[in-house]
Parts: C-alpha cells; sequence; structure tokens
C-alpha cells in the first residue's frame, strides 16, 4: 500500500484529498495543528477503510513544524508517495490593512513550507524513481491582487518549473488551482460568502477527484473546472492593466466583507 501525506489534511480541500485517498486504499499522514482533531480524523479513516493513519501535529508557520514534516518526507524506511501541500489561509482586509506580521506568515506557510516539504519529499521520491507531489495553489494565482494571490502565483510557477526541472525522474508535480470551495476557509478568515454567486462555488470532493485525474494525466496545472478554465482563459487574454482594475473591483464585491 502507499503512503499519503496531507497537509492542513482536518478541513476543507485537505479533508477531501484524506477522504478520497483513503477510500483508494492509500495509507495516511494526516498534519494539521489540532491534535485532537487529527486523532478524530485518523481513527474515522481507520475504522471506515482500513488503512494505516498516522497523525503528525506541526504548525507550518513555525520552523519546527516545517522541519517536523520535512524529516518524515524524508524517511527512507517508511516512504511517502504523494504529498498534498494543502495548508494555507487568507486574509481579510487590503495591502497595509493587514498587519506585517500576517502577511509574512502567510508567506512563510503558502512560500517556505511549500519550498521545504516539496524539495524534502521529491528528493526521497527520485532516488525510488516514483511519486508524486500535489501543491494547492488558486486561480488568485492569475490575477493580481495582494498577497494571498501572489503567494499563489508563487507556487504555480514554482511547481511548473520544479516539474520541468523533474521531467523523467518518474516524479510527478502539480499545481491545484480551485476557485471558491465550500469549506471553512472563509469563516477562519473572517470573509463574508453572502456574495458570492451560486455558480462559483465548487465541491471539494469532486474538485479532488478531478485533480487526482489530472495529476495521472501527468499535468503540471489542474484548474479543475469548466467554469474556471473559462474564466482564467479570459484573464490570459485581458491586458494587465485593465486586469488590475476588475480583479480590485471583483475583490471587493466577492472578497472579504
Amino acid at each position: 500500500m502507499t503512503t499519503a501525506l496531507i497537509t492542513g489534511s482536518t478541513a476543507g480541500i485537505g479533508a477531501a484529498f484524506a477522504r478520497r485517498l483513503a477510500s483508494d486504499g492509500h495509507n495516511l499522514v494526516l498534519v494539521a495543528r489540532d491534535t485532537k482533531r487529527l486523532r478524530e480524523q485518523a481513527t474515522e479513516l481507520h475504522d471506515r477503510h482500513g488503512i494505516e493513519a498516522g497523525v503528525l501535529t506541526a504548525d507550518l508557520a513555525t520552523d519546527d513544524g516545517i522541519e517536523a514534516v520535512a524529516a518524515r518526507l524524508g524517511d527512507r524506511k517508511n516512504p511517502v508517495d504523494l504529498l498534498i501541500n494543502n495548508a494555507g489561509f487568507g486574509s481579510k482586509g487590503r495591502y497595509l490593512d493587514v498587519p506585517m506580521a500576517e502577511e509574512l506568515t502567510m508567506l512563510k506557510v503558502h512560500c517556505e513550507a511549500v519550498l521545504r516539504l516539496t524539495s524534502a519529499a521529491t528528493e526521497a521520491m527520485r532516488e525510488r524513481g516514483r511519486g508524486g507531489v500535489v501543491n494547492v495553489a488558486s486561480v488568485a494565482a492569475f490575477v493580481p491582487r495582494g498577497t494571498y494571490g501572489a503567494s499563489k502565483a508563487w507556487v504555480v510557477q514554482f511547481t511548473q518549473g520544479a516539474a520541468r526541472d523533474m521531467a523523467g525522474s518518474g516524479v510527478r508535480l502539480m499545481a491545484l488551482c480551485p476557485g471558491f470551495v465550500r469549506t471553512e476557509f472563509h469563516e477562519r478568515a473572517g470573509m463574508g460568502t453572502d456574495n458570492i454567486p451560486g455558480w462559483m462555488w465548487l465541491d471539494a470532493d469532486k474538485l479532488v477527484a478531478a485533480a487526482l485525474a489530472d495529476l495521472a494525466r501527468g499535468k503540471s496545472l489542474s484548474i479543475p473546472d469548466p467554469r474556471y478554465k473559462a474564466l482564467m482563459g479570459l484573464v490570459k487574454v485581458t491586458p494587465r492593466s485593465l486586469l488590475g482594475g476588475i480583479s480590485s473591483k471583483t475583490g471587493r464585491k466577492y472578497g472579504p466583507q
């Protein structure tokens, strides 16, 4: 049986990955900050699917947390075959309204942790000649919209560049770019969602199924829904000067309230 490690596993997209991978027969290493929720999740998945589910309590906003997860990914005796870098958060407020400490924490979690964990995982995977990494980004990566979008743009560029460098090694890397997904994400960030149109919402379980299918096809970028693929197609042909104004207005309408 193969083993998958999922960061931010106890809610949202991470929990959907855990459910799907467990149902497919993968053993799991579940990573989050809340030990109680991790243990409850591990017990439920073990009892329902008969897989082994280990827990690793770690805060990826800290060096100790990143190092603990990196050490588990580098364990050659208990290899991890699939890494899902999903941990992340959003901030309420425009540039300069968000405290600098929070902005730096976001870069730590979204960029530094992703870099260090991807590197730890792929080094071990390359030695075995197989493995996969999914780095969860966002469609916000494609529009100029604050530190969140900028950090997710870094995830996309880093992942696609690393995927090219790892071509032929047997290790696949893919950036996953969802849109609005019904999870705890917006509530935790204090963001209102009543003004987001119903058609923009995605189901986490369907998103994960599409993402895993894209990874199996060898894609380095996954936008797992026709609606958002169409929107991102329009973004590509829109001048950056115009796009900045549109994204600012859209952010005020559909973003944090």
